[in-house]
Order: structure tokens, then sequence, then C-alpha cells
């Protein structure tokens, strides 16, 4: 590029040419030349000197100088100049002057002309992938249109015209076929800057894929009438999208389906024929549950909110089709949903609302000390534990047909009985567990609970600050609960106190309750070595007044 016989034209001519071809700004080009020249002149004069270039973009003049400093006693030769001889520089010139000292034009050899190639290029890239950079980075959640440029192990990389994305193994359609030199269409994913250039990560198997494309053939979700609320995807298998109009005249289903079908036809297509189930979103949970279930239909929905579980009963026949095949419909349906989803049949659910029911009047009879008549009537009535009970209004206990006030004031007072038996139990056993009686005076903790941690193996305040937060309370995780419904495996370990529905700040404040001595601990060595330092300072004081009596 710079060689012994490049003028002035060239140099500009060059500088245009590169800015040009690579999309970078021309002034970037012309400092990179600025510092091949410099590098170029330290190995002709010395690399030590402070030299600088300086390339009129205009005209292509070039001036070379070096700054040398004015010193009182040289130290330096390459930057430093002793007053007397800084006056050829410049008349007047003090000490602590930085003067100019102009360089002729150098001749660039081979050796020299190569560095300095190898230097401007190096410089425009790095200045090509901040371009990159800044162009790609807040497109992220655009769709974008590329050609394959190659295929490797399974990844496919992307000639998006001015950088290069992939779409990894994991992000693709399953079972598409891709060829070199095709035109293919994805989402762009996450842009990261590295040292090689920016990472363009693509896919074509995220929801948002889907959801864009719906934007490009409906033009309601573009102007935003209608809005896709939620979206799952089994990638080239099938999908479920949840959909809701601002406008009451426009039906969101029949938007996005189209004439004909037409505009889901097109998506479908764009996907690898991926079926995509349209369904109406609703704000109730329970109506958006029997939604997403469709093509099935559903007799009841139970929802527990403590557990953010869903119970779904339908009719025998329609088990398999809510289940979908290999578990799809009811695994989109639960994604789509946010919630772990439970399918039982009717037979299913009488048999366990039976259990449920014996194993509470069960529950009442020998705790409360009743009848087995009465037992019954007190879980028809929807009571479940002891703690119901035990705190409800007695005006609600005895508004039960057959009930009065003494019954069940008496109730309560039995309720109660039984709660505290039951914690006196569990202090016992807490007790013989060996759990450290310390453990007692933290937030939210019951004797109960105390049990649990002791079978765990946590018995000190140590051994629960020990504890991570996930470790203690984190829920188990619903939907690979369910997945292990489905394949008979083992049911997935939560915390130790999932059962007892904590919250993740609740863990945290246990947790931090815990800690405390730790720092207590350190602050009390800090507190006695500055009594020891006040006591031996008092000592001296005493020794020095006994001296003086």
């Amino acid at each position: 590029m710079a060689t012994a016989t490049a003028n002035r034209a060239e140099l500009i001519a060059i500088a245009n040419s590169v800015a040009a071809e690579k999309m970078i700004d021309r002034a970037i080009v012309i400092e990179a030349m600025e510092d091949a020249i410099q590098r170029a002149a330290r190995t002709r004069y010395g690399q030590e000197m402070d030299i600088r270039a300086k390339l009129d973009p205009n005209s292509g003049d070039l001036r070379l100088w070096r700054v040398v400093e004015v010193v009182e006693l040289v130290d330096d030769l390459y930057k430093q100049v002793s007053e007397r001889d800084a006056q050829k520089l410049k008349k007047g010139a003090v000490v602590g002057d930085f003067l100019v000292d102009p360089l002729p034009p150098i001749e660039f050899g081979r050796i020299q002309a190569q560095a300095s190639k190898q230097v401007i290029f190096q410089k425009v890239r790095d200045a090509e992938r901040e371009r990159q950079f800044e162009e790609f980075k807040d497109r992220q959640g655009e769709i974008i249109t590329g050609v394959v440029k190659r295929v490797e192990f399974g990844h496919i990389v992307v000639d998006l015209g001015r950088a290069e994305g992939v779409i990894r193994r994991d992000q693709q359609i399953p079972r598409e076929v891709v060829r070199v030199n095709d035109r293919i269409r994805s989402l762009i994913l996450k842009v990261v800057r590295e040292n090689r250039g920016p990472q363009i990560f693509l896919s074509r198997a995220h929801p948002d894929f889907m959801k864009k494309l719906f934007a490009q053939e409906v033009p309601e979700i573009y102007d935003g009438i209608i809005t896709i609320q939620a979206a799952a995807r089994d990638p080239g298998s099938r999908a479920k999208i949840g959909v809701i109009s601002r406008d009451s005249s426009i039906d969101p289903v029949g938007a996005c389906v189209g004439m004909k079908g037409s505009r889901v036809q097109a998506v479908v297509q764009e996907m690898q024929g991926e079926k995509i189930d349209i369904i109406p979103w609703s704000p109730d949970i329970a109506t958006f549950v029997v939604n997403a279930l469709q093509p099935a239909s559903v007799s009841r929905v139970v929802i527990d909110e403590e557990e953010e579980r869903i119970e779904v009963v339908v009719p025998d026949d329609q088990l398999s089709l809510a289940i979908g095949r290999r578990g799809q419909n009811v695994r989109l349906a639960s994604q789509l949903t946010g919630k772990a989803i439970d399918i039982l049949t009717e037979a299913d659910a009488s048999e366990k609302r039976q259990k449920e029911f014996v194993a509470n009047s069960d529950l009442f009879q020998q705790e409360l000390d009743v009848d087995e008549t009465l037992a019954q009537l007190l879980v028809a009535e929807g009571f479940t534990n002891l703690e119901e009970v035990a705190y409800v209004e007695i005006d609600e206990l005895a508004a039960i047909e057959g009930f009065d006030d003494d019954l069940a004031q008496e109730l309560q007072s039995r309720a109660q009985e039984a709660l505290d038996r039951r914690e006196q139990n569990n202090r016992e056993q807490r007790r013989a567990l060996g759990v450290d009686d310390a453990l007692i005076d933290m937030p939210y903790l019951t004797e109960a609970m105390l049990v649990t941690l002791g079978k765990a193996g946590i018995k000190t305040l140590d051994d629960l600050a020990d504890l991570a937060t996930d470790e203690l309370v984190e829920k188990k995780r619903a939907e690979q609960r369910r997945r292990n419904d489905e394949t008979k495996r083992p049911e997935p370990k939560g915390g130790i106190l999932a059962e007892y529905g904590l919250s993740d700040e609740q863990g945290n404040e246990i947790i931090m309750a815990a800690r405390a001595h730790w720092f207590a601990d350190e602050e009390a060595p800090a507190a006695e070595s500055s009594d020891e330092t006040q006591g031996v300072d008092g000592d001296d004081d005493a020794t020095t007044e006994d001296h003086q009596a």
C-alpha cells in the first residue's frame, strides 16, 4: 500500500478506496495511515523517539516531526534537549517547553511498506468490526434475510451483507434441509461484542420468530390492533399463539387466519409446515387454559394458586386428545399459560376427590374426636385441615346446617388443642433430632419446619447459614414434575422446606438471620482488641504517675 513511489494523490486515492470498500469513515483510514507512517519513521530514526505524522486529508501533504522536552539536564537524548540546544529549534525556549523538531520525509523499503500495510489493515479491520457491532446491536428481535454461506458442524453461517450471523443447531427447525446459497429468514436473537468481531446469533426456532412472521403477514398485528399475548413452539411440529384484539369489531383469530387461511399458511410455509393453533387470549386463567387445550374439550378447571398448578378434568374419551402425541398438546398449553397443567379424566378426578374426602374425614374424626357423620359434614362444607377449623370465624361454623354456637365453639377449641398437641409432638421430635433451640428464633420457622430441617441434617445456626436460598425454599419445578409423571421418573427435588410454600424473600430473610451471629463474632474481637489497647495505655499512665510520685 505505501511504497517509495506513492505520491500525495495516491495516498488520498488509497484512503478513499478503502473507506468506500469497507464502508467505514474516511477519517479512520487517514488515522490508520498516519499511525503506519509513525511506526515506519520510528524504525528509521529510532523506536525511542516520540515521532508524530500528519497527513492532510485533502491535499495529501505529509508532515513528520518529533516532540522533545526542554530540560536543564538531559537524561534521554531521544526525547529531551538542553535549553541551549533548544534555541536552535525555537528562540526563547525555556525549561518545561515541548518543541517540534521537523524530520525529513522517509522512503519506504519493502519491509517498512509491508509493516505499514499490516498496521493499516488491522486498524481498518477493527473499525469494520466496530461498525458491524454498532449496526446490529440495536436490531435484536428483528427478522433479517441472508444467504447461507456455509454449514459447519451443524451450525449454519449466514451472510447478512455487512456481517455474518450463525444459526446454532439448537436454534434451527428440526429436519429442515438448508443448502449453501439458499436465502433464509431468521430472528436476530443476540449480538455479542468479541475480540474477533461481533457475534450475531440468529434463530428460527424461537417463539418470537413466529410472532414477527405474523406481524409481517397480518397488518392488524403490525398496527397494534391485535396483540400476540403468548406463544409456544415445538419447532417443526406444532405451535400455539394466544391473540387478543383491542377493537371489538375485529376477530383476532380470523384476522390471523386470513381469507381461506392465506395469512397463517404463509407463516406455516416459512416454518417448514409447522402446525399453528391460534386461540383467543383471556385474562381469566381458567378460560385461557380451556382455550389453550383445544381441540380437546374440558369439563372442569381447578386452580392451585400456592403450587402454581392447574388441574384440568376432561371426559374419558378426550384424554389422549388433551395430552396430545408424546404430551405435546398439554406441554404447549403449559408453556402458553405459564402454569403446570395436570390432566385428569372424570373417573380419575372422582377417585381423587373420594380419597381426599376419606382422608380429611379420618383426620377430623381422630383429631377432633367426633363421629363420622360430623367429620364428613365438615369436609363437605370445604374444610380440609385443622387450621381452617381452628381459626375460621365462629359464625361461619355455626352457619352449617345442624350446627349452633356451642358446637362451633367446641369444635374450634378441640381443633386448637389438636394443633397444640401437634406442636408439642414436633417440639419433642425436634429435640430428639438434636436441633438447636437457637433455630426457634429464626423468622417464619415453625416446629414442623425445624423437624424437617433436622431430618435433612440442618441442626445448628451454622448449618442453616451455609445454605443457599434455593436449597432451602425452592419449589419443585412443576414442568419437570409433570414430565416425570409421564415418564415415571422419581419426583424432582426442591428446597428442604419446599412443601411449606415459603417465598424466596422469606428464605433470604431466614438465612440472613442465621448468619447474623457471624458478623457479631467478627465485631467482638475488634472490641476486645480496643479494650486491651485502652488497658495498656491506662497501665502506662499509672506507671508514669507512680514514677513521678
